[in-house]
């Protein structure tokens, strides 16, 4: 099912990532992934105004639709871990597009908004989870060098699609009616399924095959035909059976690894990020109904939004490549830091803007930091826990995160509602992310240093931290193991054969003194029974 099997309770030898060749298509894959998961929950927004009068709701009941489809990306989180762990990533993302269009094709169906939120919301929100975690768990499967890169370039699918989508989907109304939209729309997320098929594991179990399939063909191409071909092969393959019966067994992989709360960066990086979400995405939710509020345009403001997805397409592949260089790569963090500050100073510093000039340059500054942050967030992760607990990681860091989202967004509403005044959320939505900045900023030095002046810890099995280096370690020990065992096999091979020669030259030497007359040609030696033809042995071979 999409992840190679222990042979034998032995564990495979790990591939290195590629930092190229098929992981290139598996980072488009990624960039579609990504660009549906994130924007298809804002793209659905255009068919509101119709289900409101279809369905007589309000516009707070049709915008339900698009929170659940984001509570379901983000709170599903253990459970796609779980799944990807359990199963592989190819046949999560090939399950997850079926459920996201069906629940797509569904709502076109649906008779009241009820069963919109179980199809649109509920069905499609948890078929893009299941798609979206395992696209970022591949993509650092394939990427180690260029991650940094890949990491940007994957995420600069939100906004492409999220320009792309919306203007769909309003073309797509005004010929067919919301209901042919969401049919087209569940076609279209068909897509993620092919993005899953081309999600190919890395096959790091070909090379231990095929190293036993050649031991036993040089066995028995040394070894004479015969009994003693069959004893050779057969006390070769007890020994190592033999061998391979005292090792420990290898313990299986988990569900949910939840370990990483013992490593204190990871501590770190969820408690900045819960604080981050809280005010992120207050800003462009709320921008356009004050740009409204200042008396600009509805057409104008509107724009503002692609100004941002606009300036947002092009920071985060430049994000991505100023973080692979080799001295800001390994301070990776602080420039993660370093966004969340640029991008809670600018809502702070935007806060009283009152004409259209100030919001455009405001919308400017925003999608440079709003990128920035996009590229980083699950790169800096990565770094932390490394690629064999990110699934863990990212589906525990999501949960976490949908708390955030609950809470941040429908809150800064509820001021505006009761203050009537965007100046106050901008300030407050700044702060947050500025104080999550700094949080991790200050913290990840200070743990830095403390680990600097700490001194290096005695090998301990219950540890948290650094499990790539341990179960790296395990690994190369296996690898040596099996590669004595190999040595014995041809030590084995060896004396089996030396002591088969010996035994024919003392048989020739007994015939010769006999005085029998039976010929013997080059290379051959007679059996003890006689001159029979079927009976000689080639020592050629040797």
């Amino acid at each position: 099912m999409g992840r190679p099997d222990p042979e034998e309770g032995q564990l495979p030898a790990p591939v290195k990532p590629p930092d190229g060749g098929w992981g290139w298509i598996v980072l488009l894959g990624c960039f579609v992934i990504t660009g549906f998961s994130y924007a298809f929950p804002k793209a659905v927004s255009v068919y509101f105004k119709e289900l409101m009068k279809d369905f007589h709701v309000g516009y707070s009941d049709t915008a339900w639709i698009s929170s659940i489809m984001l509570a379901m990306l983000y709170g599903t989180g253990p459970v796609c871990s779980i799944m990807v762990n359990q199963f592989g990533c190819r046949p999560v993302m090939l399950i997850g597009g079926l459920l996201a269009s069906a629940g797509m094709i569904l709502a076109s169906f649906t008779t009241n908004i009820i069963e919109l939120y179980l199809t649109a919301g509920v069905l499609t929100g948890l078929g893009m989870a299941l798609n979206f975690q395992p696209s970022l768990i591949m993509l650092g499967t394939y990427f180690d060098k260029r991650r940094p890169l890949a990491n940007g370039l994957a995420a600069a699918g939100s906004p492409v699609f999220l320009s792309s989508l919306s203007p769909l989907g309003q073309v797509l109304l005004e010929k067919f009616g919301w209901r042919g939209g969401f049919l087209i729309m569940g076609g279209l997320l068909l897509n993620c399924c092919t993005c899953g098929a081309v999600m190919r594991p890395l096959d790091m179990g070909m090379k231990r095959k095929m190293g036993k399939a050649q031991d036993k063909y040089e066995a028995k191409e040394m070894l004479p035909i015969g009994g003693k071909s069959e004893e050779g092969i057969s006390a070769t393959d007890g020994t190592k059976k033999g061998k391979k019966a005292k090792k420990k067994p290898k313990k299986g992989k988990k569900l949910l690894d939840f370990s990483i709360f013992s490593n204190r960066g990871f501590i770190i990086y969820t408690i900045s990020k819960f604080i981050l979400v809280l005010g992120l995405f207050v800003p462009p939710i709320l921008l356009v109904n004050y740009a409204k509020d200042t008396g600009v345009p509805d057409t104008e403001a509107a724009f503002l939004l692609s100004i941002i997805g606009f300036i947002d397409i092009f920071a985060r592949p430049a994000c991505g490549m100023v973080a692979g260089l080799k001295w800001v790569r390994p301070h990776v963090a602080y420039l993660f830091s370093f966004s969340m500050l640029f991008n809670g100073l600018t809502d702070i510093c935007s806060a009283r803007a009152s004409n259209y000039t100030g919001l455009v340059i405001f919308c400017v500054f925003f999608g440079i930091s709003y990128g920035m942050v996009g590229a980083l967030q699950f790169e800096v992760l990565m770094a932390i826990v490394g690629s064999q607990k990110f699934s863990s990681a990212i589906g525990l860091v999501l949960l976490i995160e949908a708390f955030a989202v609950l809470i941040g967004p429908p809150s800064a509403g509820r001021l505006v509602d009761a203050l009537k005044n965007y100046e106050v959320i901008f300030y407050l939505a700044g702060s947050e992310v500025v104080l999550s900045a700094l949080f991790l900023g200050v913290a990840s030095y200070c743990c830095l240093n403390r680990g600097k002046k700490e001194p290096p810890p005695e090998n301990n099995p219950s540890a948290g931290g650094g499990s790539d280096t341990e179960e790296a370690e395990s690994d190369m020990q296996e690898a040596e193991e099996h590669s004595s065992d190999n040595h014995q096999l041809a030590h084995s091979t060896d004396n089996a054969v030396v002591a088969a020669n010996e035994e024919a030259n003392h048989v020739a030497e007994e015939q010769s003194g006999e005085g029998g007359a039976c010929p013997a040609g080059d290379g051959e030696v007679l059996a003890r029974d006689g001159c029979n033809a079927d009976q000689m042995v080639e020592r050629d071979s040797f």
